[in-house]
């Protein structure tokens, strides 16, 4: 038998090839455009980005069950020792908690983290615990490994607009009104806790991109930067610019280089460009 397992929900918006290479499996969340359902994999992130701009309606996200967590937890099992199974932060979805519960009928063979991140930020997160499972460290070294990088990860990124936060309820109305009539491109960071706050408010887009390198800069506090992610919701463009100008300011090649899928462009919108930094 396998080691170890590497499970996550989706969306970490890796590129299929390091899902891949990473031996990382997946249950996805769901998105819903009236009365289709999709899994975060059977939409490419174009059709998403297409739909959301035609569509009256926002669509709507549900995360997995716990009986599909115990689905794949049980056919691992039969392939695997254990299984290490991360997930989108606790304080942004309930996923953390639906696979939480599907782990209770395996005891100690399944081993569920918060990443207190999303996207690009979880997914250097796979990646670390996946080069650790093909280092052939034990479960208790990676789980302890994972808590320190994510320490290490800072999750930056900017908006084109405030709408789909407030129409998704994660921000207040009064906020993304006024937000949305000064068309302010706010910079958000994925706070320690897992939630968002606002790390400052641009008036201009390429102006919020050199704004999030100088916070990345800031925030490195003397550590070294390891590894970089970065994601764009439909703004290759602006995602191009942002990763030139970070590569050009850390010295680092990209890691991954991809879109915002559909479950977190929900609530993020078109436009929506960030990044991710590992420090040493």
């Amino acid at each position: 038998m396998k080691r170890i397992a590497l499970v996550t929900d989706g969306t970490a918006d890796l590129t299929d090839d390091i899902v891949k290479d990473c031996d990382i499996h997946v249950v996805p969340l769901k998105v819903r455009f009236g009365n289709q359902e999709y899994s975060g994999q059977e939409l490419s992130s174009e059709e998403f980005y297409r739909r959301l701009a035609e569509e009256d309606e926002l669509p709507k996200t549900s995360q997995p069950s716990p009986e599909e967590f115990g689905c794949l937890y049980a056919k691992l099992m039969e392939e695997y020792h254990e299984v290490i199974s991360v997930h989108i932060s606790s304080a942004l979805s309930g996923t953390f908690n639906a696979a939480h519960l599907a782990k209770e009928k395996f005891k100690e063979k399944i081993h569920i983290v918060d990443s207190k991140t999303l996207s690009l930020g979880m997914g250097l997160m796979l990646i670390e615990a996946a080069k650790n499972i093909k280092e052939g460290r034990d479960v208790a070294w990676i789980l302890d490994n994972l808590v320190k990088a994510r320490k290490n990860i800072e999750t930056l990124f900017t908006l084109n607009t405030m709408e789909y936060l407030q129409k998704g309820g994660r921000i207040g109305r009064v906020q993304g009104f006024m937000g949305s009539l000064l068309n302010i491109k706010p910079i958000i960071r994925v706070g320690d806790d897992g939630v968002y706050q606002t790390y400052g408010k641009i008036h201009s887009q390429k102006k919020a991109l050199d704004s999030v390198v100088q916070a990345f800069r800031e925030l490195a506090e003397g550590r070294k930067p390891i590894g970089l992610v970065i994601v764009h919701g439909a703004a290759h463009q602006a995602g191009l610019y942002l990763k030139e100008t970070m590569e050009n300011a850390f010295q680092l090649q990209t890691i991954a280089f991809t879109q915002v899928g559909p479950v977190i462009g929900v609530h993020t919108g078109p436009g929506t460009v960030g990044a991710a930094v590992q420090y040493e």
